[in-house]
């Protein structure tokens, strides 16, 4: 790696678990850890990584397919955490968290910016069912990389904070029109990922492309789906 660049890796994602892994020269992170501690091990290990280097974990939102193996990779290997002050709330009356020292504990509140070593980061609002979900902008040598998951839309305040970024990681996880199509099915259900606190539909997310970003950085951006 180079001394002005960062890696990084979609460790998993999905409804059964959620885990981001972004490394610079000085500082290796993830960005919620939604799987068993033993799976994220697994995990970094297919990338010739290991738990024990791990600086943080920053901390999306309180759902369990965000945080499932926070508290025991905590425990075992002694990293820091970061959430802003709502989610600790919400997470410490969870089942998954369980005992962390309180000096592993750290606020990031949203709308703020940390560095961390030789990287800053950004966190930002968005749309999802949660106390006070959160994502982040990545910012190193004039480069910058915006992870974008559990939104139900993008806002006109959002697209300001993310715009004009190098590269983009962004979830988009249903069709409107097949949704719809079982409609007999999940009339009986609480049917989440239509709204604007579930996910962006495929429609939605490229809508979000052209609206939010423009031309411009549709060509000079790089650009993961999930």
């Amino acid at each position: 790696m180079s001394e002005t660049g960062f890696k990084y890796s979609i460790l998993a994602s999905g409804s059964s678990g959620n885990s981001f892994y972004l490394e610079t020269p000085k500082k290796k992170l993830l960005v919620d850890a939604g799987l068993s501690g033993k799976k994220i091990t697994s995990l970094l290990a297919e990338i010739n990584r290991k738990p024990e280097d791990l600086d943080a974990i920053l901390i999306t939102h309180e759902h369990s397919d965000h945080i499932h193996g926070v508290g025991v990779l905590a425990r075992k290997y002694g990293m820091d955490l970061y959430a802003n002050e709502k989610t600790w709330q919400a997470m410490e009356n969870s089942k998954y968290l369980g005992k962390v020292d309180s000096s592993q504990k750290h606020i990031f509140e949203m709308g703020k910016t940390k560095t961390f070593g030789d990287i800053d980061i950004e966190s930002f609002g968005v749309s999802h069912d949660a106390v006070a979900p959160q994502f982040y902008r990545f910012m190193k040598d004039d480069k910058s990389f915006v992870l974008l998951t559990d939104t139900g839309y993008v806002s006109d305040r959002m697209a300001g904070i993310v715009e004009n970024a190098d590269g983009y990681l962004i979830e988009s996880n249903h069709d409107v029109e097949i949704f719809m199509s079982r409609i007999l099915c999940l009339a009986t259900q609480n049917n989440e990922s239509l709204s604007d606190l579930g996910h962006l539909s495929n429609e939605d997310g490229a809508e979000a492309m052209i609206r939010t970003f423009g031309k411009t950085a549709l060509r000079k951006s790089t650009w993961v789906f999930i």
